[in-house]
């Protein structure tokens, strides 16, 4: 293991990584020598370029496919990544989406719970499946990924987001303790407003530039920037570091 790549011998799974946040860690995390399991759902075409990207650099990649938002699909997911027979050292829970904007009064219990279960419940099974082979070894990496939603309650219409995102956070925080132990550590990023997809979704480019206003580095972040900070804390250097929540947004929310 050499220090321009401190993962090289190791597996890193990366969920929701066919663009955006998620496709930058699974390249940074190639790019210091972790073999990268990539994990998409629709954008299937986007994750294809990921694992090119590696593979450009002579990394290692494997393509996954689940919708990580149907318990039956995640089960399913399990069970592919059991058959691999390799353990996971490196697990990064990034999957999750707003799914779609909806003022509460309008909000259903079948959204509220697919939201739930992509956000949330997706990262809960997943761990649960990894740590199995983390234990036994004592050694292994987790980062989730929350979101800045998750300390103030996110825009109107994303109040099953922002609480799963929140909730998501505490399961970190709670799993840092009871896994510090065994060799594990836990954490997870909270970007703030990144330059992604998503936000060309879900906000609208007035909302964005308020944002960039309203942060003291005058600007919306980048998916490269909230990689970084992934790997630094799957890095050795972040070895005492345990059951954080590292706000990544520029100053627009300071805890």
């Amino acid at each position: 293991m050499s220090k321009e790549k401190p993962f090289e011998g190791l597996t890193a799974l990366v969920t929701g990584a066919s663009r955006g946040i998620g496709a930058e860690i699974a390249f940074v995390l190639a790019t210091r020598g972790a073999s990268v399991l990539v994990h998409c759902y629709s954008s299937h075409e986007q994750a294809a370029k990921v694992i090119e990207r590696i593979r450009g650099i002579g990394g290692d990649a494997t393509l996954f496919r689940a919708d990580l938002s149907r318990s039956e699909d995640i089960q399913k997911f399990i069970a592919s990544l059991g058959a691999r027979r390799g353990f996971v050292d490196i697990l990064v829970n990034n999957a999750g989406s707003l799914i779609q904007r909806t003022p509460f009064l309008d909000l259903t219990e079948e959204l509220w719970n697919r939201v739930f279960t992509l956000n949330l419940s997706s990262a809960f099974l997943i761990t649960q499946a990894v740590l199995k082979g983390m234990v036994p070894r004592k050694r292994g990496v987790i980062v989730n990924v929350s979101s800045v939603a998750a300390r103030f309650g996110g825009g109107i219409g994303a109040v099953a987001y922002s609480s799963a995102k929140a909730a998501l956070s505490a399961m970190t925080k709670g799993l840092a303790r009871e896994f510090g132990p065994c060799g594990i550590r836990i954490n997870a990023v909270s970007p703030g407003t990144i330059d992604t997809d998503y936000h060309r979704q879900f906000s609208s480019p007035q909302a964005l530039e308020g944002v960039a206003k309203a942060t003291p580095m005058g600007r919306i972040g980048t998916p490269a920037e909230v990689a970084d900070v992934v790997s630094f804390l799957c890095s050795e250097e972040a070895r005492f570091i345990q059951g954080q929540v590292l706000e990544v947004n520029g100053g627009f929310l300071m805890v």
